[in-house]
């Protein structure tokens, strides 16, 4: 998979110029990282003006692309606001725990027991044997590693998801239209999953129509509706965190830049609920307007994201 690394055409002037006065690729480096750019993106910026006098070619022009894998993950600022209470529609939700990187926080206060036990009730007679989206042909299938049932609700379905939806996205500072559909997952007694991601991988013709329909996942919120005995709890193995569940208590976590890159510190899992069971209400959000399946597609222009997608890339040349 292939990132763009895009800036402004004013900066590959600049770059000209140092070049021209034979100034070395770490200096240029250095000054760009000291005028905010991620060190990673202004060696592989500068690494392409050299590559391109080498070889006798026109220079980028305000853009540069690499395989994904050829720049660690760079980190940006979280979209979550640094509160230590986020205001939404109708009620303050607290921010327990804080992890810069990646992005992650545990809250309090997203949903009230009343709303708990009502998502539960209306989605208990929806539950079906959860599916995972089979890596190769993109087709739904019920995986073993996933001992769990699932309902999903439509958007504004009624008054309770309309009002929720509001507040969800208040907490993830992302338009209503980028979210996925609720969806709630219930894990019987030795129920679970298996570490894995939930950004797409463009590894099937079903991922990649959705990636073009609605850009990559960026986030997820995951609320805890109830009580669980024993067990249960979220790990994030990468970063030897453990959340355990509590009604109305959320874990909210990012996992893909302005770059295109997706931050695999992300695995996550549910483990084995012990005693009794578990249920959560979980939102992903996308990059831009998320469109279904069949749907028109959303505008690829530019991310409706509150930030720049250039905003490691995009600033005036150094000075």
């Amino acid at each position: 998979m292939s990132i763009a690394i895009r800036f402004e055409p004013g900066l590959g002037a600049w770059l000209m110029a140092r070049l021209d006065r034979a100034e070395s690729e770490d200096s240029l480096v250095r000054t760009m990282t000291t005028e905010g750019m991620h060190g990673g993106v202004a060696r592989a910026i500068v690494a392409a003006f050299v590559s391109a006098r080498h070889a006798g070619t026109e220079p980028p022009r305000d853009a540069i692309v690499l395989d994904e894998n050829a720049l660690d993950y760079v980190d940006e600022p979280a979209r979550l606001l640094p509160r230590r209470r986020i205001e939404t529609v109708d009620r303050t939700v607290q921010v327990l725990l804080r992890l810069d990187r990646p992005p992650l926080a545990v809250l309090d206060g997203v949903l009230s027991p009343s709303e708990c036990a009502e998502v539960i009730r209306l989605a208990r007679p929806r539950l079906a044997p959860s599916t995972v989206v089979d890596p190769l042909s993109g087709k739904d299938v019920v995986a073993p590693y996933r001992q769990s049932y699932g309902a999903f609700f439509h958007p504004a379905e009624n008054a309770l998801i309309a009002l929720l939806e509001q507040r969800v996205s208040a907490i993830m500072s992302l338009p209503l239209e980028n979210s996925e559909g609720f969806q709630v997952l219930r894990y019987p007694e030795g129920g679970g999953s298996a570490p894995h991601f939930d950004f797409l991988e463009p590894s099937n013709e079903s991922n990649r129509a959705s990636l073009a329909r609605s850009g990559q996942r960026v986030s997820t919120l995951v609320i805890y509706l109830n009580d669980v005995s024993k067990g249960g709890e979220t790990v994030f193995p990468e970063l030897g965190l453990s959340v355990s569940p509590a009604p109305g208590h959320g874990v909210y976590f990012e996992y893909a830049n302005s770059l295109g890159q997706v931050d695999r510190r992300s695995l996550h899992a549910c483990a084995p609920v012990l005693r009794g069971e578990k249920w959560v209400l979980t939102k992903w959000t996308r990059e831009r307007r998320f469109a279904s399946a069949g749907a028109d597609p959303a505008p690829a222009a530019r991310s409706t994201s509150s930030r720049d997608s250039r905003v490691n890339a995009t600033h005036d040349p150094p000075r």
